[in-house]
């Protein structure tokens, strides 16, 4: 989940505009019946953040989009509520991974790496934007080898229509399109079981 926090699509939002998108999409209900499900389907449930470290360390200022932002009041500060993931989409046991630069979780945080470890190779992307975020995301994980699969009424961009058109005409060429009732039916056929633990042997050392 692409950015889904208080600060970028809640209540607390900095971009009125995409907040709208995102609920004329009806992106937060879309993931929270897919979060719902996939917690009960081994299937785990990542909530990746933008956030931005005190004092301005490491900040981006090398494209209009980063002091724009910091304009419009998103700064996004590690333990505010902003950096929070939206309710209608979290819950107790999800993975919550910031980003403090960039633009993409994959090169701007541990994710790349943490779902190797855990033997991932399929991304299940939803989230904002279409506009630069999730086209970031779902390029960066082809380009190391995921296969990605994108939920059409999961992600949102401005204006819609826009969205829309990257979706159609980039995305689609290296990425699975469904929508949330498509993979939800898919999911439903999977044995119901927890998310894998830590083996006896392993806490043991």
């Amino acid at each position: 989940m692409q950015e889904l926090q208080n600060g970028v699509v809640g209540d607390e939002t900095r971009f009125p505009e995409l907040a709208t998108a995102a609920r004329q999409v009806g992106v937060a209900s879309n993931v929270a019946r897919l979060a719902q499900l996939a917690r009960t389907s081994s299937i785990w449930v990542v909530h990746t953040t933008a956030e931005n470290l005190p004092g301005g360390f490491g900040w981006n200022h090398n494209a209009r989009l980063f002091p724009g932002a910091r304009r419009a009041g998103a700064v996004n500060a590690p333990g505010t509520s902003s950096v929070q993931p939206i309710p209608e989409v979290f819950a107790e046991g999800d993975v919550v991974l910031p980003r403090f630069h960039g633009l993409s979780p994959l090169t701007g945080g541990p994710l790349d790496s943490l779902l190797r470890n855990a033997g991932v190779s399929r991304l299940v992307v939803t989230g904002v934007s279409l506009n630069i975020a999730i086209p970031n995301l779902v390029f960066d994980a082809v380009n190391r080898g995921y296969e990605v699969v994108l939920v059409t009424d999961a992600v949102a961009g401005i204006p819609v229509e826009y969205g829309e058109q990257v979706v159609r005409h980039s995305l689609a060429l290296v990425s699975t399109l469904v929508t949330t009732d498509e993979l939800l039916a898919r999911w439903a056929a999977f044995p119901q079981r927890r998310q894998p633990s830590v083996s006896r042997a392993e806490r043991d050392g």
